[in-house]
């Protein structure tokens, strides 16, 4: 496994032009909304689920960031496939959740529970990791504040999650508690710009802190 991560991950950045996008984002609404949902019978949803389900919608409206780099073209992906990194014991899986943007949260809730179990089990299959056009990578529940990825191939960009962290905020001109999310974008420069990432994750965010429009 090791041998496979060094090799594929030395191959994305020694080979993939990487510049980095990083933005803050409120978190409050997004908190609130994840209480009221988690308060129903039988729901468990947490903020990487969250994360999963905005970034699906994000990638629909940016289908640039939904693309791959294939040497000679550009191959832009139909469909929305999101891996999400998962630590194991001896280094890293990304198993993929397919056709992310037709799921709603609790489906997504479903699938990434049962692929953390997969993975600890080692049982997860070949199947499970193949596909993916866009991948998380999540370290905020190790009170990661901010950090940078490595683009996970084919994908043109990886999107790493930090805690989310009580601070100081200025709203409507004056200072209150806030609670925010810092994420960066990682982009392979040959098929995203900085315009095309910027776009993407200004939809990000505007999904997070308006959570109820990813219902819609």
């Amino acid at each position: 496994m090791r041998k496979t991560i060094a090799r594929r991950l030395a191959d994305s950045k020694f080979t993939a032009p990487h510049f980095y996008l990083t933005l803050d984002i409120d978190m409050d609404n997004a908190i609130a909304a994840r209480k009221s949902m988690n308060a129903m019978d039988g729901v468990k949803v947490s903020f990487n689920d969250m994360v999963v389900k905005s970034v699906a919608h994000s990638l629909k409206k940016n289908p640039n960031v939904n693309s791959a780099w294939m040497g000679d073209f550009i191959r832009r992906n139909a469909h929305v496939h999101i891996g999400v990194a998962v630590a194991v014991e001896d280094g890293l899986l990304v198993p993929v959740v397919k056709f992310a943007d037709t799921k709603g949260l609790m489906q997504i809730s479903a699938e990434v529970k049962d692929f953390a179990q997969k993975a600890k089990n080692k049982k997860l299959q070949p199947s499970d990791w193949e596909g993916n056009t866009f991948t998380i990578s999540n370290l905020g529940m190790f009170g990661i504040e901010s950090f940078t990825a490595i683009v996970n191939p084919p994908d043109s960009c990886i999107l790493a999650i930090g805690g989310i962290k009580q601070v100081p905020v200025v709203k409507n001109g004056v200072v209150v508690p806030g609670n925010v999310m810092k994420v960066t974008l990682s982009c392979d420069h040959r098929v995203v710009d900085g315009a095309t990432g910027s776009s993407f994750l200004q939809d990000f965010k505007q999904f997070l802190e308006n959570p109820v429009s990813m219902l819609l």
